[in-house]
């Protein structure tokens, strides 16, 4: 857990002004009437109470590579109108036990042959429904069980280690689309895949999908909110244990992990 003094992450997440309450603390630890708590050796997930979302299809990219996988199962259509239909595609990533941190393994399920990283930038959202922040996320997922049944999506998306985020939460009021998102994969020392696209790219904005998130629920310690990639690996490559992912987002640094 992130923490200033007594202030943890989830007094960000319900406060109506994360950015004053975050400022209020770092000026009363340098004004010495406060601690900064002391840094772990490595940094742990910028998550505590929340859950961790995810949009789909948000890229054309994505699209493509969704209706591929899905070739002879029959579900390749519905990518193909969910990419512009009214309502977008939201689903249930992770908890905070699920997620790991920069530096820390992430894992590939042992019953899927076909496993890639999916990096995307993530949306801090109050328990009031306002954007506060950002950070990488990585949004592991198994393509050939996706594929074979848009129903066993939250078999290819939800399991241990599953999602990453970091290496730290930006609170900032925004944060520029013209920003390019960044992937690479190393195997053995080399780089077996590198990509990248720009937030330029996305279809929706962000408001129109935090506005269908919080529809009809509650997030009382608020929460994340992934907002879809749009860079994905050819179809004939697939995750090793031992590969390095590394994803990094303009103004918000770079996310490493491990596969194990």
């Amino acid at each position: 857990m992130y923490s200033f003094g007594n202030m943890g992450l989830d007094d960000l997440f319900v406060s109506d002004d994360p950015e004053a309450v975050l400022r209020a603390r770092i000026e009363g630890a340098q004004a010495g009437s406060d601690s900064i708590a002391t840094l772990p050796e490595f940094l742990l997930a910028p998550i505590e109470g929340q859950e961790v979302w995810a949009a789909g299809v948000t890229y054309k990219r994505s699209r493509e590579a969704r209706m591929e996988e899905s070739e002879g199962s029959g579900g390749s259509s519905f990518y193909d109108m969910v990419y512009d239909a009214e309502r977008p595609e939201l689903f249930f990533k992770a908890t905070a036990s699920r997620t790991v941190g920069p530096g820390a393994k992430v894992s590939l399920r042992s019953d899927s042959a076909w496993n890639v990283p999916e990096p995307e930038l993530a949306l801090a959202i109050s328990a009031g429904g306002e954007i506060f922040g950002y950070t990488i996320g990585n949004d592991m997922s198994s393509r050939d069980i996706e594929g074979a049944n848009p129903l066993y999506l939250p078999q290819a998306k939800v399991y241990r280690n599953c999602c990453a985020l970091g290496p730290a939460l930006c609170v900032a009021p925004g944060i520029s689309l013209d920003s390019r998102v960044s992937l690479g994969i190393e195997r053995g020392g080399k780089v077996v895949f590198a990509g990248d696209t720009r937030l330029t790219q996305l279809k929706r904005n962000f408001s129109e999908l935090v506005d269908y998130l919080f529809r009809d629920n509650v997030f009382p310690f608020g929460t994340y909110l992934m907002t879809g990639t749009g860079i994905v690996p050819p179809n004939d490559f697939t995750l090793q244990s031992g590969d390095g992912i590394s994803i990094e987002i303009e103004g918000l640094g770079v996310l490493r992990n491990e596969v194990e």
